[in-house]
């Protein structure tokens, strides 16, 4: 498939949000039963909710620039019933609007206790909005991701590991955010985010590593046969089938060269992996916000890679037939 960037940048952006909300609900959570202590947690999850809320809001931005009508995107919502496209839509700004209330409840104190429990455990108002915003993040990430894994014809997207990937993905790039925004605003919290988001990328590598593994052992159902119609057993094709470009051959061709597509998976293991879990250590060792953040955006960049991957490794079966360009 023809990877677009606008899509790349939606996926990665607002994974990325919804992980760096997870570890602030994380950390209030902690703080609730008093496994951590906060200085300014007032400022620190209200300025946190900030930085979420603005990558969700790029993310969202950036998805307009694959639309053939922008000013038609609110009729998207009308198939929520059957279409996973449609219920990101509408759980995409349902998580955002409690992300903003989460952020201002934070900002201006207002947190009530709701419900009289015995200490440790608090009750604040705002917990519950995080319960809300945490179930409705999960399942913007399971709609984004079905979104590709409901494609019964695109086998490489068709497998419960995509939905997986997704979330182990978004979450780990949130977390490694907030190691490093912890540095500054909440420095008794870095080695709780940068143990947390060490967990969960290594997890992710697990999970990755076993969709490509799968991938690369696809027997795919559809043959040059069954794409033309023609039950021949010996078929060669010579030509495309016409003199210049098309439709098909523009968005359904990755066409990158094989040699830099194999490295680009290389790159991406690397990038999203290995370097920031090395960096996240010497971070938390070191207390450097300067490593911390460039954990992050060495993630981040190997995100981008990732999913252009994601999108480039699925073998559309029209290919079959538009095999020779």
């Amino acid at each position: 498939m023809h990877p677009a960037f606008s899509v790349i940048f939606l996926t990665t952006l607002i994974g990325t949000g919804q992980g760096l909300f997870l570890a602030l609900f994380t950390a209030q959570s902690y703080a609730a039963v008093d496994f951590v202590t906060i200085q300014n947690p007032g400022q620190f999850y209200a300025y946190g909710s900030v930085i979420a809320l603005l990558l969700l809001i790029v993310g969202l931005f950036s998805s307009f620039f694959h639309l053939g009508h922008p000013e038609r995107a609110w009729r998207s919502i009308a198939r929520w019933r059957t279409s996973w496209l449609s219920r990101e839509v509408i759980a995409l700004p349902a998580f955002m609007f409690f992300v903003f209330i989460y952020g201002v409840m934070h900002f201006f104190g207002w947190d009530p206790t709701i419900i009289t429990t015995e200490q440790p455990l608090q009750g604040q108002m705002s917990l519950y909005v995080g319960i809300i915003g945490t179930v409705l993040c999960f399942a913007l990430f399971v709609c984004t991701a079905m979104i590709y894994a409901c494609l019964k014809f695109l086998q490489e997207w068709h497998s419960p590991l995509t939905v997986v990937n997704y979330i182990l993905l978004g979450t780990a790039s949130g977390f490694t955010l907030a190691t490093a925004y912890s540095a500054v605003m909440a420095p008794e919290l870095v080695t709780l985010f940068g143990t947390w988001a060490t967990i969960i990328t290594l997890t992710a590598l697990v999970s990755r590593s076993a969709s490509l593994i799968r991938n690369a052992r696809i027997k795919h159902k559809s043959t040059l046969q069954t794409a033309i119609g023609v039950r021949h057993s010996n078929i060669e094709q010579k030509a495309m089938g016409l003199m210049g470009g098309s439709f098909n051959t523009r968005e359904f061709f990755h066409g990158a060269k094989m040699g830099i597509f194999r490295s680009i998976k290389w790159i991406f293991l690397v990038l999203v992996f290995l370097v920031p879990v090395v960096l996240l250590a010497t971070g938390m060792r070191n207390s450097s916000i300067d490593v911390l953040f460039t954990a992050f955006a060495i993630q981040y960049i190997g995100l981008l890679a990732e999913r252009w991957f994601f999108f480039a490794q699925a073998n559309h079966p029209q290919n079959l037939y538009y095999q020779t360009v």
